[in-house]
């Protein structure tokens, strides 16, 4: 017999909050969106239950930006693109990785590629200035 999860209204608010964007969300920008559907939802509630969908492997984490980690409900394999000057975090392909013996090191449980730089948009307006 299947196992059904089911979710707190809260819980399912917050999933489908990070579902229904690509702009890989913070915790914070979370907690802005559902805020005022939710008067009662706090902070804390949403670190938690992101805390257990990446727990769950509903979302990845992929980084952290300016203090804040940001995430993924996109699970298939694909690396990521920071911008370090405006933060954005932007999809690439997946990339293979030659994948190293790790029996002296300990047993991998997974593995991200994530490139830092400027991204287009910035590189444009230094350009302009």
């Amino acid at each position: 017999m299947e196992r059904v999860t089911r979710y707190s209204p809260k819980r399912q608010a917050i999933l489908e909050c990070i579902c229904s964007t690509d702009c890989h969300p913070s915790a914070e920008w979370v907690y802005a969106m559902l805020k005022p559907q939710i008067p009662d939802l706090s902070l804390a509630t949403v670190y938690r239950n992101l805390a257990r969908f990446r727990e769950d492997g509903v979302v990845l984490a992929v980084g952290n930006v300016d203090g804040q980690e940001r995430y993924d409900a996109d699970t298939a394999p694909h690396s990521h693109f920071i911008c370090r000057e405006c933060g954005k975090v932007s999809d690439l392909p997946a990339i293979e990785v030659a994948v190293p013996n790790m029996a002296t090191v300990g047993k991998s449980e997974g593995c991200s590629v994530t490139f830092y730089g400027c991204c287009n948009e910035c590189i444009e307006k230094t350009a302009q200035n």
